[in-house]
């Protein structure tokens, strides 16, 4: 099993005894030992004669790479790259550029160090077993993950390494991870972000690169390909209900508004132009070099809008995204500020926006990222740091960005390990961010569960089992800004939320299902249902949000949100307000069964409150766009609707809209019931039993992708 070379912070995570493998794989791959290569006192295989081989998969760099630190001690070093469907398919094709750019460059940094990058195309668990095989290997290394589907893929590595068994027994498989602090078990880690930050680890400085061992191996050590080559590959004569089915995600939900003649033509964020097709926003650059200078861009993909190629080239940006106040010379440093302003769609969203895909692809790490921030703040201060805050917007933005990052990846850690909670958690990037879902049952009609604004995945609590035991599949999620799953600095709509439910769909249920949504989650699975309504078998709406709007042909939908000082201002008032009065409100939505609003729940929603990036999620309360009347949205559902109305909801006058739903809504089942805002939770039972018999009614018969 993995050799122990683990820090204290994870021990918590893992067997005591290192070489007993962990009895559970339900949350990913076993013996995970995670390790931090910075301390080296073990009795590892570098003791003897050994053949390390390194695998890289999202962490492209020689710099502060502690497996490969660990790997030099080796007498041999085989840095290894596989091309795996499996990953590459998660990529779109501007990150595919990126990707390639990365490789190439590590490819070339291993080669000045006197190594060389391994190419393989194929299944990485194959690919790896064959190369451990090859050399005789001793060591595999490996970055850890949180992803479910790459934890899987970690699984099927050691499952065939533990097969391989060579005359020196079965190679070691060695996890590791660059954590930003320091001297910290996750045992103890608070649930608090407030009460995280109080205890005050240390931040661990970055890694040089090591020196590697001069011996070359004689291998066929691969060819990189080119883009055509991995769209050839990726595009390998996939059914047509695949392509069919994954490209529902190339046309933006603005698109499809405007076609409907929805959407104002004045699509725009803070005055930033949407583009038509994708509706992301375009960051058209106004910067123009010198007249007859020619300079190397540090942009790369087809939009030209983020940060692209090796550690050099993005810790060269960094520089000049750090320096924005300070002016340049350089043409290269004057194209990124000019990006950097059009980025700045709020305070500070420009880093992560610029940066995001080198963190995606581990060309910098967390804390380089966050000591060249320290640094770049004490050559301005004369090797100070003051108490007050930080000189500059972009130190502040790398600085905040970094740290939230650092704690959701650590929460995603640490939620994998529990068992206590409600459900078992597993985790999706969708853009770059950590989601959290959970998935039960193993056959029968797929079921999305979507929660409501302020709520989370484990507001399901007593209905993903309970409606799974009856032959049903049930997801549920965590929206992005909620609960557990991360809170970037981004402007938060409800087609934003939307087209996330929809790449979750595809991506990860890889069917139609049926959608279920309370509150601020039934509009959003109504959008879902009368924009991409393919994936949809039918929608159930638990006191929903959004209005009936008799005549909606005159309805426009504008995408255009605005922040300000004074929007910031109100939603730091409201994160204060809720703090203080989050018992009573939510005890108020709970009026037939107060029981049911208990301190569990209050308790979570406090947790949630004290996380980076609340506030920016609150301020999209003085934004919410829900003009789109459910009675267009759902004009093509005729018969495959349900309303489950509690009807002494205390937000909404459930009578006015029961009766507007009757008379503008074709073909919906309505089940009224004594409950408040959240009969889902209140009365779960009766709720439980009634989408039971619903999804049955139906018809469970699916399509799978």
């Amino acid at each position: 099993m993995a050799s122990l070379l683990s820090p204290s912070f994870l021990s918590s995570l893992f067997p005591s005894n290192p070489r007993r493998p962990s009895q559970c794989r339900r949350h990913g791959y076993s013996s995970r030992l995670v390790v931090s290569m910075e301390r080296s006192d073990t009795n590892a295989s570098s003791n003897r004669s050994s053949t390390a081989v390194i695998w890289f998969k999202h962490d492209l760099r020689v710099d502060d790479h502690p497996g490969l630190i660990a790997a030099s001690r080796s007498n041999a070093v085989v840095p290894l790259y596989v091309f795996d469907r499996r990953i590459l398919s998660r990529f779109t094709d501007e990150m595919l550029e990126l990707l390639l750019l990365a490789v190439n460059d590590l490819k070339k940094l291993l080669n000045d160090y006197g190594s060389d990058l391994l190419i393989r195309v194929g299944r990485v668990e194959r690919v790896i077993q064959d190369i451990v095989k090859e050399v005789d290997a001793t060591d595999v290394y490996a970055e850890a993950e949180v992803e479910y589907e790459l934890c899987q893929m970690m699984d099927m590595v050691q499952d065939a390494i533990k097969s391989v068994s060579l005359l020196y027994g079965n190679p070691q498989v060695n996890i590791w991870n660059a954590p930003l602090h320091d001297n910290m078990n996750l045992k103890d880690l608070p649930s608090s972000y407030r009460d995280f930050k109080k205890l005050n680890f240390p931040i661990m400085s970055p890694q040089l690169p090591p020196t590697l061992s001069s011996v070359k191996m004689n291998l066929n050590w691969g060819s990189m390909p080119s883009m055509d080559d991995l769209r050839s590959f990726l595009g390998n004569n996939p059914p047509k209900s695949q392509v069919d089915w994954t490209s529902i995600k190339e046309i933006s939900a603005e698109t499809i508004l405007s076609d409907s003649q929805f959407l104002s033509s004045n699509m725009n964020v803070n005055g930033r132009i949407a583009n038509p097709k994708s509706g992301e926003i375009v960051q058209k650059s106004s910067y123009k070099p010198s007249k007859g200078k020619n300079f190397k861009s540090l942009f790369a993909g087809q939009g030209k809008d983020l940060i692209g190629g090796g550690t050099e080239i993005v810790l060269d940006a960094l520089a000049a995204y750090l320096r924005y106040l300070e002016g340049t010379v350089r043409d290269d440093w004057q194209e990124l500020h000019e990006k950097l302003r059009n980025a700045e769609i709020r305070q500070g969203a420009s880093f992560r926006s610029l940066f995001g895909s080198a963190f995606s692809l581990g060309i910098i790490s967390r804390r380089r990222a966050y000591y060249e921030a320290i640094k770049y703040e004490k050559e301005r201060n004369a090797g100070f740091l003051s108490p007050f805050g930080y000189s500059t917007p972009t130190v502040a933005a790398v600085i905040e960005t970094v740290c939230s990052m650092e704690w959701y990846w650590l929460m995603a850690i640490k939620g994998q390990s529990i068992t206590k909670e409600p459900c078992h958690i597993r985790i999706w990037r969708w853009k770059g961010y950590l989601i959290q879902f959970t998935v039960v049952g193993h056959e029968g009609p797929a079921v999305l569960l979507v929660h409501g604004f302020g709520a989370f995945l484990e507001h399901y609590r007593d209905n993903i089992n309970n409606i799974a035991e009856n032959g049903m599949r049930v997801w549920a999620l965590t929206l992005l800004g909620f609960g557990k799953s991360e809170k970037p600095n981004v402007i938060y709509t409800e087609i934003m939320w939307a087209e996330l439910l929809r790449d979750f769909i595809v991506e990860v249920v890889r069917e139609p299902v049926h959608l279920v949504g309370n509150s601020l989650g039934g509009y959003l699975i109504s959008i879902v249902a009368g924009l991409w309504p393919v994936l949809a078998m039918s929608v159930v709406l638990i006191n929903s949000a959004g209005n009936v709007v008799p005549g909606y042909s005159s309805v426009r939908f504008t995408r255009e949100r605005k922040t300000s000082g004074v929007t910031r201002l109100g939603a730091q008032f409201i994160s204060l307000y809720l703090r203080w009065t989050i018992k009573s409100i939510v005890t108020n939505c709970y009026p037939t069964v107060a029981s049911r609003a208990d301190d569990w729940l209050i308790n979570e929603m406090i947790r949630s409150s004290n996380d980076p990036g609340v506030e920016v999620v609150l301020e999209s309360i003085f934004s919410f766009n829900i003009s789109i009347p459910l009675n267009y949205l759902l004009k093509g559902f005729n018969n495959r609707v349900l309303v489950i109305q509690g009807m002494k909801d205390p937000i909404a006058d459930s009578k006015s809209v029961i009766a507007m739903l009757r008379e503008h809504c074709e073909g919906i089942t309505i089940k009224e019931l004594d409950a408040g805002h959240c009969p889902h939770d209140e009365c779960p039972e009766t709720v439980n039993a009634i989408i039971k018999e619903w999804v049955f009614s139906i018809g469970g018969k699916t399509l799978t992708c």
